[in-house]
């Protein structure tokens, strides 16, 4: 089931978007039930984090077919993966982020990027490995990880296209 969530009356979006992106961040994909597979042996999750002026979303897609967008106002989508269209789009994105692995250099660092910026971080079972570079550059393809940045909206294409049909 698709599900569009909010903060609880208690809870700051900030507050809950940071918990949902450490909740990824933290994540053991053994402990998750994750494992290598032959389409996937290196890669199990994309964490891209995009700063607005006015805010950022953070978008997840995982192999077990999670995927979710969060926004830093508050609220998000959850259990996108459950529908076949975004499911196949994920997986095609998760087969780009494997496909590219080489040029994401290891990193650990977990903070968002400034407004106009982007971060994508390949979640991997040896660790993580991140990239930081211009939205408009991922987005113009004058960067060697746009297709990465494709692929991911093309996710986030799905999702809200769901969201529009109710």
């Amino acid at each position: 089931m698709f599900k569009r969530f909010r903060r609880g009356r208690d809870s700051q979006p900030a507050d809950v978007y940071i918990g949902l992106r450490r909740q990824v961040l933290e994540t053991d994909p053994a402990r998750a039930g994750l494992s290598a597979t032959p389409e996937l042996p290196r890669v199990w999750g994309l964490l891209m984090d995009t700063t607005l002026d006015r805010g950022g979303f953070s978008f997840v897609a995982l192999a077990d077919g999670t995927t979710s967008l969060y926004f830093s106002t508050g609220g998000g989508m959850i259990g996108g993966g459950e529908h076949p269209q975004v499911a196949a789009a994920n997986r095609v994105a998760l087969r780009v982020v494997e496909a590219h692995l080489d040029e994401f250099p290891p990193a650990t660092d977990d903070t968002l990027p400034p407004p106009g910026g982007v971060v994508l971080r390949a979640l991997t079972y040896d660790g993580r490995r991140s990239v930081q570079a211009p939205e408009d550059d991922l987005g113009e393809g004058r960067h060697p990880l746009s297709d990465v940045f494709h692929a991911a909206h093309d996710v986030s294409t799905e999702l809200r296209m769901l969201q529009e049909a109710g």
